[in-house]
């Protein structure tokens, strides 16, 4: 690999060895493939971070730790990237460790890495379990701030919680629901990506009953699992979807909205409404094809800026409240896209 920057920064911005490092520059025996990747993606951080480490400032380092399909990472990882050059207070990098699907073991085994080689702070969208929220406790011990991102993982020492109103975003999707097809017979799917996010568990709770209040002949038909990814989404919708010849509407709270149509159409099934979260490039074709009838969006990037500077906060660079703002939901159309 061509570069230009000391092993031991490429080192410290992949969180690797040096000794591993030195080996998958030099194409030596004995380095997978995804280490491989991971100097590569350190080396090309570490150019596009270039011209802002010429600025004056403390150096401060940023981790990712992101559970969700490659079309929602990619999009947190552009956000993180446009938000940093407006970080005015130090000089800072992100790295990024993330996964369309990471066990509990990943989840632990990524944080304990950090705490190794140490970090400013972590942004973490992780599922709620026992042995993560230990984890965080861990980080928090040694003075490693975490941000829980989109979805929080509660009863911890994490820093703050960086997101969009969850609750909210599941009430109005069942406002929109109801406003479209009223209160009638019918079946609404609501699809979760994994029970243990809790950010997907306060927009089913939320949804759930706005909608049974406001719409009481509707029957909600919930499935989870899937992960958010396509084929798997697909799996786990096949096996339950049976005779749902009175579908009406889906309101989808985690993702793989490509696969969920294509599902629904390999049985006859097109609902009248479809409600989906995250403006990612899936969604956007989906949206403007007017295959999703609504997007419920929030700006990733002032998550992320928020994120930082309550990182900056903590380490008393920046004067600011110990909380953090909750993201207000946008309602996007097919006609409204920015």
């Amino acid at each position: 690999m061509t570069h230009r920057f000391p092993i031991k920064e490429i080192a410290l911005q992949a969180g690797l060895g040096a000794a591993t490092v030195d080996r998958a520059l030099n194409d030596r025996a004995h380095v997978s493939a995804q280490t491989r990747l991971r100097v590569q993606a350190a080396i090309e951080e570490l150019a596009s971070q270039e011209a802002q480490l010429a600025a004056r400032g403390r150096r401060l380092f940023f981790d990712f730790v992101i559970e969700a399909p490659s079309r929602f990472s990619r999009e947190v990882k552009a956000a993180a990237e446009a938000a940093l050059p407006h970080v005015g207070a130090a000089v800072c990098r992100s790295r990024f460790m993330q996964q369309d699907i990471m066990e509990e073991h990943e989840v632990v085994a990524a944080l304990m890495r950090i705490l190794k080689r140490g970090s400013h702070g972590v942004c973490l969208k992780a599922r709620n379990t026992p042995k993560i929220r230990a984890a965080v406790n861990r980080l928090g011990a040694a003075k490693i701030p975490v941000v829980t991102l989109v979805t929080d993982i509660t009863d911890t020492t994490r820093l703050a919680y960086a997101g969009l109103d969850n609750a909210g975003a599941g009430r109005t999707a069942a406002y929109l629901i109801a406003k479209a097809i009223g209160d009638v017979q019918g079946r609404v799917l609501a699809m979760r990506s994994h029970e243990r996010f809790l950010g997907e568990q306060a927009r089913d709770t939320a949804f759930t009953e706005a909608l049974a209040q406001a719409c009481p002949k509707l029957r909600i038909i919930k499935v989870q699992g899937g992960s958010g990814t396509n084929f798997d989404t697909a799996k786990v919708l096949s096996d339950v979807i049976g005779d749902m010849t009175d579908l009406c509407a889906v309101y989808s709270m985690g993702g793989g909205n490509a696969s969920i149509l294509a599902t629904l159409a390999h049985h006859g099934l097109k609902p009248d409404v479809f409600v989906a979260h995250d403006l990612d490039q899936e969604n956007r074709n989906l949206i403007m094809d007017r295959k999703l009838d609504f997007i419920l969006y929030h700006d990733l990037q002032t998550d992320i800026k928020n994120a930082f500077n309550a990182f900056l906060v903590y380490h008393r660079l920046l004067a600011g409240p110990p909380h953090l703002p909750i993201s207000t939901i946008q309602v996007l159309t097919p006609e409204n896209i920015p």
